[in-house]
């Protein structure tokens, strides 16, 4: 499956290289690379599920699957000639770049899980109600870096701090610098859902059959961030609750290999509303002018949509 949807933040801001470095805080710079952009591509993972079905039409079926993580990064710079790049947040935190020879990188990476639970009831020999409970966790994780890494320690910033870009010099030895910015946002979501199932089309030993689902859920959401001050990481974590929403659609084309045995292929699509991705942290934290990183809350109003191509068995005894 593949990831689209995301928060819409602005990580990368260019501005004029001539700029002396403490302007850079308050001087407004062109958009040059947002949260937005990330193209994460296809990631894959099992998918287990065992249905029940009685006589009488009641039935119940477990599921469980995992999408691995997926991941993107994008690298902004460095640029001849060179401009400040520019990432911002509340208070008083701003990154640039320690050198004119480095670019900024931004790297995200998302996984999920699932597990549900549904009692099941035939309204006829092609259409199925289901009902139950499901669990879905949802993580999603934003790094920061300059690259490549200095190669001298930045002490212009606190001799030079005037300077432009093209005026600031190599210090002394270079330690082993820790991200400028590290989030990671975790959702876990407990529920309920209603759905239908439904045969929609069989041809001989071919079928086609389709699944609905929707639910409310309870998002327990929370950030972690770590924020770089002179080099030095500094955490700051919060916690909310919130009502998120979950849909799922689902086509499956069987083919009958035997009557016991089938092969399996389709398209899935899942979408979540309501949660919190790594991005939409970054208005949530604040740094003082005394160097105190704060978690403000937890901004869950993003969405997400995983959608892709399932493939498998089915074996019924």
């Amino acid at each position: 499956m593949a990831r689209t949807g995301g928060a819409n933040q602005t990580l990368v801001e260019r501005v004029p290289g001539t700029v002396p470095f403490l302007t850079t805080y308050t001087t407004p710079g062109v958009e040059a690379f947002n949260s937005n952009e990330f193209q994460q591509g296809f990631a894959a993972g099992p998918k287990i599920g065992l249905t029940y079905r009685a006589e009488s039409g009641y039935g119940l079926e477990i599921s469980y699957f995992n999408i691995f993580t997926q991941s993107a990064s994008n690298t902004t710079g460095p640029d001849s000639p060179a401009d400040w790049l520019v990432m911002r947040a509340p208070g008083a935190f701003w990154q640039t770049q320690d050198f004119a020879y480095q670019g900024m990188t931004w790297t995200s990476s998302t996984n999920l899980y699932s597990a549900e639970i549904n009692a099941r009831r035939d309204l006829s020999s092609r259409v199925t109600v289901l009902a139950g409970v499901r669990w879905l966790q949802l993580n999603d994780k934003l790094v920061g870096t300059l690259t490549p890494p200095d190669m001298t320690a930045p002490l212009w910033k606190q001799t030079c701090k005037t300077c432009n870009i093209f005026q600031i010099f190599p210090g002394g030895t270079a330690g082993d610098y820790p991200p400028f910015w590290t989030t990671s946002a975790t959702n876990n979501l407990y529920g309920v859902q209603v759905g239908v199932a439904g045969n929609i089309l069989e041809l001989d030993r071919f079928s086609l059959d389709g699944v609905l689902k929707a639910g409310l859920f309870d998002n327990i959401a929370s950030q972690v961030t770590g924020v770089s001050l002179e080099k030095i990481v500094y955490p700051a974590s919060a916690t909310v609750n919130r009502l998120a929403f979950v849909g799922e659609g689902s086509l499956q084309l069987k083919y009958q290999l035997r009557k016991d045995l089938a092969l399996k292929a389709g398209y899935e699509a899942l979408w979540l509303a309501g949660v919190a991705l790594a991005p939409a942290q970054i208005e949530e934290t604040h740094t003082s002018a005394l160097g105190v990183v704060s978690a403000r809350g937890v901004n869950t109003g993003s969405n997400v949509l995983f959608q892709g191509f399932t493939f498998g068995l089915e074996y019924s005894f």
